[in-house]
């Protein structure tokens, strides 16, 4: 019985929200960069697939995403490609304009040790509401080509 008791205090602590960060803090502020275009990719919770989804951004970024995550990609305006990687093929380009904001939806189905990425362009209230209930990634590190 005690381990039991035990056992259920550690699962609610467990569901219990850390506090945001302070780069999650701006970037839930949805501001534009003025000479940057600032594109947000979502994936939403409940996805179709828990696993995690390699994604390049524009071939000098390569982060992971999951269920319930988000990032903030500042770019000089211009054409940027959001790609899956590895065993995934799904893609999509952004126009970036100075100024502008973009958001992108990554839905993940498929068997864990292959997901399959898709991905399109949701509007603002979408992606906020997304947001709101998502923990902003840290990319480990750019890509060194």
């Amino acid at each position: 019985m005690r381990s039991l008791l035990i056992g259920l205090v550690l699962a609610l602590a467990g569901c219990q929200q850390l506090p945001l960060t302070p780069a999650d803090i701006q970037a839930r502020k949805f501001e534009p960069v003025a000479d940057k275009a600032v594109i947000y990719l979502v994936r939403d919770d409940p996805d179709f697939s828990g696993a995690g989804a390699p994604v390049d951004l524009g071939n000098n970024l390569r982060l992971t995403t999951y269920a319930g995550t988000y990032y903030r990609w500042e770019v000089a305006p211009g054409t940027h490609t959001i790609m899956a990687f590895g065993a995934s093929t799904g893609q999509i380009q952004v126009k970036a304009e100075r100024g502008k904001i973009y958001f992108v939806q990554q839905r993940v189905g498929g068997i864990p040790l292959a997901p399959e990425s898709t991905f399109e362009f949701i509007n603002e209230s979408q992606a906020r509401a997304v947001v709101g209930r998502s923990v902003l990634l840290t990319p480990a590190r750019p890509i060194i080509n």
